[in-house]
């Protein structure tokens, strides 16, 4: 892309150099005719572009060959300019000693800072396009590395995630053999949705929740009726909206990993709502005195990440543990990923 780039701005630079060139080397003969358009005098139009010709020369010499290599690439800005000047002064005296005039009737010095103003023009746009062209690759490069960031930050949920159901299917394997085999079917389904959805940029938005919810079913399976759990979502969920995949199932996690006692009334209780392009998730879950858990735990501390990369300052999360018996967290993301 970097390559392909600097090739376009390479021919870019290239067409503006000839437009120039060509503008004046138009301007004798286009003078001639307005002059007397019947019998143009091509030998006044020759004679200009024979003292045009140095100048011409003093560009190529400098736009193929100095300012390339001197100036671009190895940065020697002294021997630049010393190759420039004695280039330019070279180049008139060969002109004036072969009995050629210069193109304005002044000084020889004015004509070499006539000369050395133009090569200054010229080297100035060079670096103006390979500032951009930088520019183009620093950003290229800044995407690549966020991409493979949040490619690794996502990675480091699935192990994660996959720990802990398997967790609940040994545990149901031993409580009930047939409940154990209907959790398989609907850990396979969640695979392929991490297997063939996670890998992309984003998901839509229902499939997310059809993830959520069969995550929800299965951990179901592990608890009796007891333990209070609700997910709360729109009936009809819009086909646009888009998410990061594999958000919010860490907060879920959280939530039946930290919320549910077996000796103590447990609930947790999840609310999604979408409005005007924004998603607003809610999970509280009860709490049993297993401490603190704000920005703790690889899978949340990995979504912080994941949303500071991918959302910089256009997301809200927040944690909630001012009340003993409750923890809470808020996620507000807009439905819409921004590009890098």
């Amino acid at each position: 892309m970097g390559l392909k780039f600097r090739e376009r701005q390479r021919i870019g630079e290239n067409l503006l150099y000839l437009m120039v060139w060509v503008v004046i080397l138009l301007v004798p003969a286009l003078n001639a005719f307005m002059l007397d358009g019947t019998n143009p005098e091509w030998e006044h139009v020759f004679t200009a572009w024979k003292r045009i010709a140095p100048y011409l020369l003093i560009f190529l010499i400098h736009n193929e060959l100095i300012a390339p290599k001197l100036l671009i690439r190895e940065h020697r800005y002294i021997s630049y300019l010393v190759i420039n000047i004695l280039t330019t002064a070279l180049v008139f005296a060969i002109a004036m000693l072969a009995g050629g005039d210069l193109f304005t009737d002044l000084p020889l010095y004015s004509n070499l800072l006539l000369g050395f103003s133009m090569n200054s023009v010229n080297a100035a746009i060079k670096l103006l396009y390979r500032s951009l062209s930088d520019e183009q690759q620093m950003e290229a490069l800044r995407r690549r590395n966020l991409q493979a960031e949040m490619d690794y930050l996502k990675y480091q949920i699935n192990p994660h995630f996959f720990m802990n159901t398997l967790n609940n299917i040994h545990a149901l394997i031993e409580i009930d053999t047939s409940r154990a085999q209907s959790a398989v079917i609907d850990l396979s389904r969640m695979m392929r949705h991490i297997l063939y959805d996670s890998g992309t940029q984003s998901i839509p938005l229902h499939r997310e929740v059809e993830f959520i919810q069969n995550y929800i079913d299965l951990m179901r399976l592990r608890y009796d009726s007891s333990v209070d759990i609700r997910f709360d979502y729109p009936a009809r969920l819009p086909q646009k909206p888009v998410i990061p995949p594999l958000m919010l199932v860490v907060f879920v996690e959280n939530a039946f990993k930290h919320g549910v006692s077996y000796t103590r009334p447990s609930f947790i209780h999840i609310k999604l709502s979408y409005r005007d392009g924004m998603l607003t998730v809610s999970v509280k879950n009860s709490r049993h005195g297993c401490g603190s858990l704000a920005g703790g735990g690889i899978g949340l501390e990995n979504v912080r990440k994941r949303l500071e990369l991918i959302y910089e300052r256009g997301y809200t999360l927040r944690v909630d543990e001012s009340k003993p018996d409750v923890y809470s967290v808020l996620l507000k993301i807009p439905t819409k990923i921004p590009t890098p």
